[in-house]
């Protein structure tokens, strides 16, 4: 049966099949190739979308404001200083008037109600650019960049987190590794893991497309024979400033060294949905440095700028896979 995605919106992996989300894959290669070969690909003149945004981002705003110029469409930013909803407007309502002006929303916030209020209220296809619970979009970036340096076989495949496992991250990439038969290793502290209930859930997902689920706060059994070694900043955006030190204690054991992708196959690469902080030549970067004396956090330099790093096309691939996504929604 033909993948028909129109009106749909994403708000997580989790509603979607292991046929839809290869289906998007698909899509997102096609209009990879499109872009490199400078192929006009104006399939939705004359749409327009809004992204309404309660957190910053780089990443996250170009590639849906790029993808969106490329696909045809017009696109207005809102920034957290730009919009009355949850402050003057409920978000019902501020749902239901965007969806009068516009053929798509995105969303990038903090609850993940507030992006299932909005596709509920919104009568057209809504966008979870990240909540606190999910990562959808960026799922797909990265396992189009496992699929990229695998010959897109990727079955079998273990992709090992290495961190705060509790976060949106970790968590999306246990479903989508569910999903699409690779095996999920969360390595860290015990205290860090995904909730129980989500690890079940993932568990018999994993069962059906003949992969696993393991959570472990034993490095070397979890890296050795890795395809994937996976990581992500220590204090998520929006935490107190004060989890840090906290934080730099529990997890510092978990750090993406040489020594940890030593400990992976010879071909295994390396992932970051960025920002990373493996150096000082950040702001945040250079005044933990000051504090506790930690010059490199989540990931050494080393390894973030070795040949196994493939954190830019990663990067440069949530454009793609957002193209993909827009697309498969408003066709």
């Amino acid at each position: 049966m033909p993948i028909n995605l129109s009106g749909r919106p994403f708000l997580r992996l989790l509603d979607f099949s292991t046929e839809e989300i290869e289906y998007l894959l698909k899509l997102s290669k096609n209009f990879k190739d499109l872009k490199r070969t400078g192929t006009p690909h104006r399939y939705l003149e004359g749409k327009n979308i809004v992204l309404l945004f309660q957190k910053t981002s780089t990443r996250t705003r170009c590639a849906f404001e790029v993808g969106a110029m490329d696909l045809g469409m017009g696109v207005t930013y809102l920034d957290p200083g730009s919009s009355q909803m949850g402050k003057k407007e409920s978000i019902e309502d501020t749902a239901r008037v965007l969806g009068r002006f516009y053929d798509g929303i995105e969303f990038r916030g903090f609850a993940q109600t507030d992006v299932e209020d909005l596709a509920e209220n919104a009568g057209v296809p809504v966008w979870n650019g990240l909540t606190t619970e999910w990562h959808p979009t960026q799922m797909l970036a990265d396992i189009l960049t496992v699929q990229e340096n695998f010959n897109y076989d990727i079955k079998g495949k273990t992709l090992v987190f290495m961190g705060d496992a509790a976060n949106n991250v970790a968590r999306s990439l246990m479903v989508v590794c569910s999903k699409l038969g690779m095996n999920f290793v969360a390595c860290g502290p015990k205290e860090n893991m995904p909730d129980a209930e989500l690890v079940k859930t993932c568990e018999a997902i994993a069962a059906e497309n003949g992969c696993t689920v393991k959570c472990t706060d034993d490095v070397k059994d979890a890296c050795t024979g890795a395809d994937v070694i996976y990581t992500d900043v220590w204090v998520s955006m929006g935490e107190p400033d004060e989890v840090w030190a906290e934080r730099i204690k529990h997890l510092e054991k978990f750090r993406v060294t040489k020594e940890v992708m030593a400990m992976a196959n010879p071909d295994a690469i390396f992932l970051h949905c960025l920002p990373a902080f493996h150096d000082t030549n950040t702001t945040i970067g250079a005044d933990i440095a000051e504090r506790f004396g930690v010059t490199e956090m989540e990931v050494e330099d080393e390894v973030f700028e070795s040949k196994a790093s493939k954190v830019f096309d990663e990067a440069e691939n949530r454009m793609h896979t957002i193209k993909a996504v827009m697309y498969a929604t408003l066709q």
